[in-house]
């Protein structure tokens, strides 16, 4: 059997406990939390190109390290 690969810091638990939280939640949960995103002062939320994406996540890790 294939072991799966999880990123740093999460394991097989967490991943179930992040389904489970997405799974259950209402519709209104969720939108909710969508616009709470959207609310945040700390972070930004922004459109990029597809192609850019990689790009940008080996610059995010990059930074949290």
């Amino acid at each position: 059997m294939k072991q799966s690969k999880f990123p740093l810091g999460w394991d097989e638990e967490r991943v179930r406990r992040v389904l489970a939280h997405y799974e259950e939640q209402t519709e209104e949960e969720a939108v909710a939390e969508d616009e709470a995103t959207f609310e945040d002062q700390t972070q930004t939320v922004m459109e990029i190109p597809n192609e850019l994406v990689p790009f940008v996540r080996e610059l995010i890790a990059k930074h949290q390290t």
